[in-house]
């Protein structure tokens, strides 16, 4: 019964991890565990021990749960691949999982959250089994199958002419009925996000949640490709450059992920545009690792859309062209105050129209203030 606990009730070999109280073809409940011995509990078995193999023999700590193919690969079928070194680091490092795992207090359940929506010629790939282990082990799962939004094998790319209206309306009806429906009835405390679309839903996105809603904003990473948080670069900081000339026209240059030059937004806007910028000495894709970074850049965007206001006034519009990673976008429409900040007109580069294109627009914003 020990050992079971400590395995929860799982088989020990790396990689495998098979539920041990259910048959897996007929989905059947009952006991298909193997107690398998590290050092054999006989000198003349596998891996046994002239002295040891009878001292340990009911050891727990020379003892794991196995399904019966892994018991048979050990002892059977590849005795010599298997040294006593090896399985005892499997044991080892599966009960340090099962610890970790079944510590986790009552209050930290979190609600998954999973978003995804076409991004060039580049469909989903965002689901349940590549997302949650990264929420351990401060997070677990309150429920399974996750809130899922988003248009499931879409047709709509983003160079359709109607992708953007399709997609964001979309998203809204959406998040108000399978999100903002169950914070009303109280059945959701707490939200762990995972998403992957263009940055304009993103952002959307983020002003949905808002910051009112406790929430975890995860960040997928290249290298090594998962979802969990890396360690972080020493002394990171954003740098802000603001606009030499105060214009009528405000525009927000993200270029975080990569490099936009300032010409691509006049192209856009006209050469009257005020253009803010936020960058990094080095922008790449995978310049997020940690949550620290991700803290400070909530912190800079909200002093910097009170900046913005009092430079430019109440009537302006915040043009924004960004280059910037998952989590930081849904971020910045997180801590956008529908009340308080000035409206947002969102763009998104594509290549198949030839570079920067309006896509659609959050906030209250005159007719005559528009610019496509």
């Amino acid at each position: 019964m020990r050992l079971w606990g400590k395995a929860g009730g799982r088989c020990q070999y790396e990689g495998c991890n098979e539920p041990l109280w259910l048959d897996s073809l007929t989905q059947f409940e009952f006991n298909t565990a193997y107690i398998a011995h590290i050092i054999g509990d006989k000198p003349k078995g596998p891996r046994g021990h002239e002295t040891l193999s009878e001292q340990l023999a009911s050891d727990i700590t020379n003892l794991m749960l196995m399904c019966d193919e892994h018991h048979r690969l050990i002892d059977i079928e590849d005795e010599k691949g298997h040294p006593v070194d090896r399985l005892i680091e499997m044991k080892r490092k599966h009960e340090i999982r099962i610890e970790m795992v079944t510590s986790i207090k009552e209050d930290m359940k979190s609600h998954v959250l999973l978003y995804d929506a076409n991004i060039g010629n580049h469909s989903s790939r965002i689901n349940w089994s590549n997302t949650t282990d990264a929420m351990l082990p401060l997070r677990y799962p309150a429920e399974k199958p996750a809130i899922e939004l988003g248009l499931r094998n879409s047709s709509f790319y983003d160079s359709n002419e109607f992708y953007w209206k399709l997609e964001s309306d979309h998203l809204k009806n959406q998040f108000n009925d399978k999100v903002n429906r169950r914070i009303a009835l109280g059945d959701i405390d707490h939200l762990s996000v995972f998403a992957f679309a263009p940055q304009p839903l993103l952002i959307l996105l983020g002003t949905l949640i808002s910051d009112i809603y406790p929430t975890d904003v995860y960040q997928l990473h290249r290298e090594p490709q998962n979802w969990k948080w890396q360690g972080e670069p020493d002394d990171f900081d954003y740098i802000v450059i603001e606009p030499e000339t105060i214009h009528e026209k405000v525009a927000l240059n993200l270029s975080l992920s990569a490099t936009i030059d300032n010409s691509r937004i006049t192209n856009v806007l006209g050469e009257d545009t005020s253009i803010w910028t936020i960058t990094i000495p080095s922008p790449s894709r995978d310049f997020l690792k940690g949550k620290n970074q991700l803290s400070k850049f909530r912190v800079l965007m909200r002093e910097l859309f009170n900046k913005i206001k009092l430079t430019h006034g109440e009537d302006s519009v915040i043009h924004v062209f960004p280059a910037t990673s998952v989590s930081t976008a849904v971020e910045l429409g997180r801590v956008w105050m529908p009340k308080a900040d000035l409206p947002l007109s969102l763009y998104d580069e594509n290549k198949k129209v030839g570079g920067f294109q309006y896509t659609f627009s959050i906030g209250d914003i005159k007719s005559d203030m528009m610019i496509v």
